[in-house]
């Protein structure tokens, strides 16, 4: 097996360090990570400026070459499929030091490293946990494999977004939820706004285990099967005998 890793915190980000140890038991590895943190950055690209791209040894000690990209992680993976192929079996990004739940999907450049994977034909999963636990979360990553092997899942699915809790009580097939983080904009001084985080969730509210933002809180790992196709199937059933014809 054939795994490219990559994430959006950064080349020196300890989550990629303890899914590099993690992955090297199931095949080939190598790894495309941006040189500083890219957090928030969705699928964001460079489009029009050149960046750097550097061999690094920040993996030697494991074995694992690596590059360093001063670009986003959909740039990375972008970067490695043009330039050395897509003939791996898999794209895995994180650990991510945060959720990437719900909306929040959207925003993640650990997820969108994932959909660019998906967009270049190769399978993915983003990983990610609450802040601080990226230790603890890699040592449940052999335990979330084997549930996504043994369940073919992959054989139904191009991408799986997966998110870790701090004490985990099970694994659940999940939806993608709604709103788990939201943005408070403070006042920073000299026209100046930061955003302040806070959870939209009432952790001691009642819990739906459908989705991902909820099982994750009742301490559940939530494996979720995403597409990159953005088409409302729905209202395209729906206004089917429109003619377009005039």
């Amino acid at each position: 097996m054939k795994i490219l890793l990559t994430n959006d915190d950064g080349l020196y980000g300890v989550g990629l360090r303890y899914l590099a140890e993690w992955s090297r038991q199931l095949g080939e590895v190598f790894i495309a990570a941006p040189k500083y943190e890219q957090s928030g950055r969705s699928q964001g690209i460079v489009i029009h400026e050149p960046y750097e791209v550097i061999e690094s040894d920040a993996f030697a000690d494991l074995g694992i070459s690596a590059i360093s990209v001063d670009a986003s992680p959909a740039d990375c993976v972008r970067f490695v499929a043009d330039r050395m192929g897509v003939d791996f079996d898999f794209v895995f990004s994180g650990i991510n030091n945060g959720y990437n739940l719900g909306h929040d999907i959207a925003y993640s450049g650990t997820c969108g490293a994932a959909f660019e994977a998906n967009y270049a034909g190769i399978k993915a999963a983003s990983f990610s946990t609450i802040r601080g636990n990226t230790k603890q979360a890699s040592t449940y990553l052999s335990y979330v494999w084997d549930y996504i092997t043994s369940n073919s899942i992959f054989d139904h699915c191009g991408m799986l977004n997966v998110n870790i809790p701090e004490k985990v009580g099970g694994i659940l097939l999940t939806e993608q939820g709604k709103t788990f983080f939201r943005d408070h904009f403070i006042d920073a001084g000299e026209n100046m706004y930061k955003a302040d985080v806070y959870l939209t969730r009432d952790v001691n509210g009642p819990l739906d285990l459908r989705y991902d933002t909820d099982a994750v809180l009742a301490g559940y790992c939530s494996v979720t099967p995403l597409l990159t196709n953005r088409t409302d199937r729905t209202a395209i059933e729906k206004l089917s005998a429109i003619k377009t014809d005039k």
